[in-house]
């Protein structure tokens, strides 16, 4: 699922300071696991433009890649992402942000290792390098990237977790899930109060999909649902808030997105699956 990906706050800060210059087989799922959720393991390609741009700090064109590249297991679930954006102000000024990130969470959401490379015009400008454990009284969190640091990350829940969260919620037909996550983005310091919204289930034969996901055996028979997670920042709670970002999706009962939109303030991107892979998953003893 796309929205374990931590692709939007860290990209959000590189675009912000851009903007600011300028002007997240037998193909098998594994087995079910914590929550009963079964998670396909899976490589996605999204290609990413422009959707809008709005407000004082517009851009003229949004170019760009997600390499999504998820692997479930057993003993738990393995992430390399990548997402390559080219932004162009329209000004005869571009930018090119790269985020690369690495993770590992066990099945039963006990313990999350992470690490991740933010680059910008080449320069590296975030190196993140940490893991969490969950404690009786919360996560615990130890960083040696960009410092040596400890701390507590409350009751918060890691990525996967939030979304076998979100299919359960899904599921018994829930249309809102509000829950604080910890993904080890923003210099592994942040956590975020998270709102996701569930739209109507989407039945296998309704709006049949154009992209990658067309033509998907494993995906003809799995229902969807449209999904917009918006995060906020936790330490904020003046007045009414609005998201710090927030991500859209259609997500298919086995954890795979498709029809993003990465929703920044300023402007959203849109990403289009091109390529999806279904990998073979060993079933669990």
């Amino acid at each position: 699922m796309i929205a374990t990906a931590r692709l939007g706050s860290a990209t959000c800060a590189l675009v912000a300071g851009f903007l600011a210059g300028a002007a997240a087989f037998t193909p098998a799922a594994a087995e079910p696991q914590a929550g009963g959720v079964a998670l396909a393991s899976h490589l996605a390609i999204y290609d990413l433009k422009l959707a809008n741009s709005r407000g004082k700090r517009s851009l003229e064109a949004v170019r760009g890649r997600i390499v999504y590249d998820f692997s479930s297991a057993c003993e738990g679930y393995g992430l390399q992402f990548r997402q390559v954006t080219s932004l162009d102000s329209g000004e005869g000024k571009t930018a090119l942000s790269d985020l690369r990130a690495t993770s590992w969470e066990d099945a039963e959401a006990k313990s999350f290792r992470f690490t991740s490379q933010n680059f910008l015009d080449d320069r590296m400008v975030e190196d993140v390098d940490g893991n969490a454990e969950r404690q009786p009284d919360g996560v615990a969190v130890k960083l040696t990237k960009p410092e040596q640091k400890q701390f507590s990350a409350g009751r918060a829940v890691f990525p996967t977790e939030h979304m076998r969260e979100i299919l359960a919620a899904a599921h018994a037909g829930k249309s809102l899930l509000q829950i604080e996550v910890y993904d080890g983005s923003d210099n592994g310091q942040k956590v975020y109060q998270s709102l996701t919204v569930i739209g109507r289930k989407v039945a296998p034969d309704e709006r049949k999909p154009t992209d990658a996901a067309a033509g998907q055996s494993a995906l003809a028979g799995l229902d969807r649902w449209p999904v917009t997670i918006s995060y906020f920042d936790k330490t904020n709670q003046s007045g009414e808030q609005t998201p710090v970002y927030s991500i859209g999706f259609e997500l298919y009962d086995n954890g795979i997105s498709r029809a993003l939109v990465l929703d920044y303030g300023d402007f959203a991107v849109s990403g289009d699956m091109t390529s999806l892979e279904l990998k073979d998953t060993k079933p669990c003893r």
